[in-house]
This record gives C-alpha cells, sequence and structure tokens, in this order.
C-alpha cells in the first residue's frame, strides 16, 4: 500500500516520502480501514520536525484523522462490519490507503458528508467545541473573536459559533480571507487581524471587549488579546502557529478579571472518557443535522502531500486540505 512515511526528524519534510508498506493486519479489538481521505493538520507538518508534543517512534505513518470504509475485522470485533463508512482518528497512521485503528476510535460517518468533508471535520470541529463548549462555555448572545478564522480551525469554530447563537468576530490576514469567510459562513463582523484589531473588537463591542477570544496564533496577538478582553472574559489559547509563545504578566488578568485557559480537545477526551464521548457525539449529531458544514480548500492524491504541507505551512489554506490516498 501507498503510505507517507516520517523516517526521521528532519526540516523541509525531507525525511518524510512516499513508500509502498505492507498491508497491516487488524489485532485484536481492532479494525483495518480503507482510508478515502485523510485531513492534513498543523501537528502532521510539526511532527514531521518532532516538534510537536507527540513523538512517535521512527518510522511512522503521519496523519491524525481519515474517512474510510471498513476493510476488515481484527479477533473480537463485533460492533462494526467490512463496508461500513466510518471516520476516526489516530494519533499517526491515516495518510496510507489502509489503516489499523481500536474499533472504539471509529464512529459512523454522517451520511451528509463527502469522503473528503467527513476527513475534514472531526479534528478541527472537536477542537472548536471544547474550546467553547466545555473550556469557555460560551452562551447564546456572547461576542466571540475568532483568529485566524480562515484556517481549518478557525473556520471550523466561526461554523459551530453561529450554530451556537454566538455574536462572531471573524479575524483574518488577508482580503481574500476575509472575503472567503463573509461568503462561507456570514459572521456578524469579519476584521484584520493584523496589528490594531483591538480597536475594531472594542468598536464593535462598544468599548467592552470581547466575551470569549480563541487565538490559535500566539505571539503578537495573544498580547494584543489581552488588551479587547471583556471583564470576566476567557481567553482560549489554541496553538501558536505565529512561532512565538507568548508570556502574561499575571496583574493583566487579575486587573482585567479574564481567564486564560488552555484547550486540548484530544487530551480532554482522555481525560475525562465520558465527556469526550459526549463531545464527538454532540459534533456528530450537529454534522447528520447539517448545522455545521466543513469547508474543504483542496483535495489532493496522495502523491500530492508536499503541496498540501506547503499550502497549509503558507497559511495558504481557506478550510482544509485533505489528501486521497
Amino acid at each position: 500500500m501507498r503510505a507517507l512515511q516520517i523516517s526521521d526528524l528532519q526540516p523541509d519534510y525531507r525525511g518524510a516520502a512516499l513508500v509502498d508498506l505492507p498491508v497491516p493486519e487488524p489485532a485484536a479489538g481492532e479494525v483495518r480501514v480503507r482510508v478515502r481521505a485523510a485531513a492534513v493538520n498543523f501537528p502532521d507538518l510539526l511532527m514531521t520536525r518532532g516538534e510537536y508534543q507527540l513523538k512517535p517512534d521512527l518510522p511512522f505513518v503521519a496523519g491524525l484523522e481519515f474517512a474510510g470504509e471498513v476493510d476488515a475485522l481484527g479477533p473480537g470485533v463485533d460492533d462494526w462490519q467490512v463496508g461500513d463508512a466510518v471516520v476516526g482518528g489516530n494519533r499517526f497512521g491515516a495518510m496510507a490507503e489502509f489503516c489499523t485503528v481500536p474499533a472504539a476510535a471509529l464512529r459512523r460517518k454522517p451520511e451528509r458528508l463527502d469522503w473528503d468533508e467527513a476527513a475534514a471535520y472531526p479534528v478541527a470541529y472537536l477542537t472548536a467545541y471544547v474550546a467553547l463548549v466545555r473550556c469557555a462555555q460560551v452562551a447564546p448572545g456572547e461576542t466571540l473573536l475568532v483568529h485566524g478564522a480562515a484556517g481549518g480551525v478557525g473556520l471550523a469554530t466561526v461554523d459551530l459559533a453561529m450554530a451556537l447563537g454566538v455574536r462572531v468576530i471573524a479575524a483574518a490576514g488577508s482580503a481574500a480571507k476575509r472575503d472567503a469567510v463573509a461568503r462561507l459562513y456570514r459572521p456578524d463582523a469579519v476584521i484584520d487581524g493584523g496589528p490594531g484589531f483591538r480597536d475594531r473588537v472594542k468598536e464593535l463591542t462598544d468599548g467592552r471587549g470581547a466575551d470569549v477570544i480563541f487565538d490559535p496564533v500566539g505571539g503578537d496577538v495573544f498580547d494584543e488579546s489581552t488588551r479587547c478582553i471583556a471583564f470576566g472574559g476567557r481567553l482560549l489559547v489554541v496553538g501558536f502557529a505565529s512561532g512565538r509563545i507568548p508570556q502574561l504578566s499575571v496583574n493583566m488578568p487579575l486587573i482585567k478579571g479574564f481567564s486564560v485557559v488552555g484547550v486540548r480537545a484530544g487530551e480532554y477526551g482522555r481525560r475525562f472518557p465520558d465527556r469526550g464521548a459526549e463531545n464527538l457525539a454532540a459534533i456528530d449529531s450537529l454534522a447528520a443535522a447539517g448545522r455545521i458544514n466543513p469547508q474543504v480548500h483542496a483535495a489532493l492524491d496522495l502523491a500530492d502531500w508536499r503541496k498540501g504541507f506547503t499550502l497549509l505551512e503558507r497559511r495558504a489554506v481557506v478550510g482544509k486540505v485533505v489528501l486521497r490516498p
């Protein structure tokens, strides 16, 4: 089978290559899936360089999330049948024609989503759900500022927040991205996410600031976000796409009465399995009902993996990139 294998941790993906590997056999309690689409996420890029918190033993196959069909059942699996359409997440291994995962890691693919859309929604919308519902406990009518709103997770957060009845200010760095966000989801406001955004946020909130700020960017964006958050607000730390991990003087949250909350959706589910299952059921239900609409920027053959990785690294994506093995 074709697979994108990481054999060495190198910059510029020099340790990654498309290789031919044996089709894996499912062990007890596992299912083999014929992968139809695998999404590209920032952790995939970071793991090629050893810069992500998860560091699998080398060599490993890249890929966190996928959609496909059940191809074979390991011993003891009786809740799936060959041919079932599924979505799933694995900590790696999805960017291949076949992958094996624990049976419990699979969910039924929402019928209204095609393979590409189904691969694109689990990680992004789970992150958005844990951030908004579990961590921020956002309420209808509150104002949410979403940074990086054109990216995979940011765009999912805009979409989910609107389904939850939240007032959304979407921030993106280019006019083309802002136009795309406005066209796709029609948030309450779309603003330039560059320096000075705090003034626009204050203007849009009558000086109060945003009740919740979703920040996957870090760096200067985080610093300025502390200047436009409402008293009692929640500043969600989702990632550091800017490359700089910011520091905060704690007198700021003391004086302004806001909380800084870290978001790790996968770890949340591992720590609280029952709530984790509820989170997954919630986003699956929203997808099945058509209340959320994942956006696929590009669907590429697995052989074009480098193009997909580069699109993501250059911030040239509105939504998600998926690879078709």
